[in-house]
């Protein structure tokens, strides 16, 4: 791959150990690994490319930790646009019951060029339906295709509405094939080194459509392989009252009894997570993924991000489904969680930068990674740059790394993952955006019809 110099970066924004803002700053990777970091007149002057990021922000690059990225297909469907968690799901899944393979493909592809042109170098998904002959090989060939550094997570679904579960019972899957796919797919694709591409995780869908079994036989197989963990917990009150009926636990405790804690685990949403929970996952290093557009969108709440961070809970930010958000701009994301916060626990609850190290470091550690979320000596080679000329920027310089998040979220110009410009000039390369989007609208069509 040779080497890449950027450079003469209006602010470099390192999230190095010491959160360095360096002005006119500049990263020289060799390969897919960062090399070094610091003043532009510091850093060696030529490499096989060399990018002018003045008048630019440069990030490291931003980090999703909780997608459907199928969802991307049936945005604002008028039978969900003013439901709760529940009945949202029960007015969806009969429409996602007709998802077939080439429908999931296009919509990965969509669904991750967008989360590229906002910032987002990194993304995890969490796909737990199957029909028609649908495979995670659907969503992990598309990440490949377009580039983009993929937790892909095999979901699942097991307990129908016939045995006291939400989802219908066409749509669930059987136990016993959930986990010998689960270690196929782990034996075929996961790959644990420092700068990988590609990682695998388990991801049983929630308490209200899988079994207590399967979560427990989930944690060993995830254990035994070294592979992280993921699922749904106490989205809403409805979530939290299942908790209480079904298993006479809260979500927390439910999930403490399965083995679902630990800094192999990350949870999303967490909305209505209690005190006992926010202290056993600050105690057990487990993560939870804020998704807070979504959570205004379904009336879910605020989740306390501010108390789990005072105690050192791991959050990262994500999109979550593009039918629970509508959007995925990872940017916007992060400005949205700063704002709610905000609302709910004063105007310091979270500032701009905390934000942005939500979306950077805080991601990198929910993910379970220690090579990503900053720019130093060592750390793939993950970057964006942000233009500040635009009017929505206008009268806001005086604190430009601020402004990325109070101003209106902005795409990116430049994005870099792995060592590879995969966003140059706000176009991805990789992908025929036009093409992608005729694509993506007939097959959102032809799902929304049946």
């Amino acid at each position: 791959m040779g080497t890449l110099l950027v450079r003469n970066a209006r602010v470099l924004v390192t999230m190095d150990a010491q959160r360095r803002e360096i002005a006119d700053g500049a990263v020289f990777i060799r390969d897919n690994v960062i090399e070094q970091v610091g003043a532009s007149a510091n850093l060696p002057q030529q490499a096989d490319e060399v990018i002018d990021a003045g008048r630019h922000v440069v990030l490291p690059g931003l980090v999703n930790t909780h997608h459907h990225m199928y969802q991307s297909l049936t945005r604002a469907l008028p039978a969900a646009q003013d439901a709760e968690l529940f009945d949202w799901l029960q007015a969806l899944y009969p429409v996602w019951a007709g998802l077939r393979p080439e429908m999931l493909r296009v919509a990965t592809l969509t669904a991750m060029t967008e989360l590229l042109l906002s910032g987002c170098t990194t993304s995890s998904d969490h796909l737990y339906l199957f029909p028609n002959g649908c495979r995670l090989e659907d969503s992990i060939e598309a990440a490949q295709r377009i580039g983009m550094r993929f937790h892909a997570t095999r979901g699942a679904m097991s307990v129908g509405r016939s045995q006291g579960g939400l989802p219908p019972d066409s749509l669930v899957e059987d136990e016993a094939a959930i986990l010998k796919d689960s270690q196929r797919l782990i034996e075929t694709w996961h790959d644990s080194r420092r700068h990988a591409m590609l990682r695998i995780a388990l991801a049983p869908c929630s308490p209200f459509s899988v079994s207590r079994d399967l979560m427990r036989e989930a944690a060993a197989m995830a254990r035994h392989y070294g592979v992280g963990l993921h699922t749904h917990l106490a989205e809403n009150a409805s979530d939290v009252a299942y908790s209480r009926e079904k298993f006479n636990m809260t979500p927390a405790e439910y999930a403490e009894s399965c083995g679902w804690v630990g800094p192999d685990v990350w949870h999303a949403h967490c909305v209505q997570l209690d005190e006992h929970g926010i202290d056993l996952f600050a105690r057990t290093g487990t993560g939870v993924a804020h998704c807070p557009c979504s959570n205004m969108r379904l009336a879910s709440g605020i989740a306390p991000v501010r108390r789990m961070h005072e105690r050192g809970v791991a959050v990262g930010l994500g999109v979550d489904g593009s039918a629970s958000n509508d959007g995925a701009h990872m940017l916007g994301e992060a400005r949205q969680a700063m704002l709610l916060q905000r609302v709910g626990f004063g105007p310091d609850a979270m500032s701009a930068r905390q934000a942005l190290e939500l979306a950077t470091l805080g991601g990198a550690r929910v993910l379970g990674r220690d090579d990503i979320g900053a720019l130093a000596p060592g750390m793939s080679a993950d970057l964006v740059m942000f233009s500040l000329d635009g009017i929505g920027f206008a009268g806001a310089l005086h604190d430009p790394v601020a402004a990325l998040v109070f101003c209106p979220p902005a795409n990116v110009d430049c994005s870099i993952v792995n060592g590879r410009v995969v966003v140059r000039e706000g176009r991805c390369v990789t992908v025929e955006t036009g093409v992608l989007l005729e694509q993506h609208q007939h097959c959102a069509m032809a799902l929304a019809s049946g």
